[in-house]
């Protein structure tokens, strides 16, 4: 990584506010605290911040959005996989939310740097690092689920582009979920309220179920 000014040493961390370094290229899981995703993840903008509302439609907010949706198309999923969920955009709270024209100019650089950041964090909170099949694909759909809505209802897409590049969500209304901007402190703390409550779910299950 480039030196930040001139003569100084290169440097691959990223300060973080609770007084972690946490290495972009090689990341410690103890380095990850779920207080600084819930900061970065609410200051980042989704749809580079094209979108309409007195405030920006964060990743935070994205996050919590598809964990529901999750939740929806697998009612009887576990805490951890809804944690899965919740996480899934997690890197982004150092890499930034970069749209899906630019990550395929950008090539493998961005998707190594990412999947890197993806495997600390599960490793972090104790999720594996690779995820089964179905939890992917439901995740996965959320998201799509998600991004067609944000791109219809806040980003200024027609119904046909969002449909040619999401797909036509079934069965699901809009007006069962909350699609209003809402601030970063807002985010915030929604994000860190949703982790702990699930990761409480979690524990509580295991302490329960010793042999899971």
């Amino acid at each position: 990584m480039a030196a930040d000014r001139a003569g100084a040493p290169p440097r691959a961390w990223q300060r973080m506010l609770s007084g972690r370094r946490l290495d972009l290229l090689d990341p410690s899981p103890l380095d990850i605290e779920i207080s600084d995703i819930a900061q970065g993840l609410a200051r980042v903008a989704r749809w580079n911040g094209q979108t309409s509302g007195e405030h920006a439609f964060s990743v935070a907010q994205h996050s919590l959005l598809v964990e529901a949706l999750y939740g929806e198309l697998a009612p009887a999923a576990s805490a951890e996989a809804r944690l899965a969920a919740l996480l899934h955009d997690a890197p982004e709270y150092v890499i930034g939310d970069m749209i899906s024209p630019f990550k395929s100019v950008m090539g493998g650089s961005y998707k190594d740097c990412e999947l890197r950041l993806q495997r600390a964090i599960h490793l972090r909170f104790s999720l594996p690092l690779e995820l089964g099949a179905a939890l992917r694909k439901d995740i996965k759909r959320a998201d799509q689920i998600a991004a067609y809505y944000e791109a219809t209802l806040l980003a200024g897409f027609s119904t046909a582009e969002a449909t040619e590049y999401f797909g036509r969500p079934r069965g699901f209304s809009a007006d069962r979920f909350d699609f209003t901007p809402r601030s970063v402190t807002w985010a915030q703390t929604a994000f860190a309220k949703r982790f702990m409550a699930l990761e409480s779910e979690r524990r509580h299950f295991l302490a329960a179920n010793p042999s899971t």
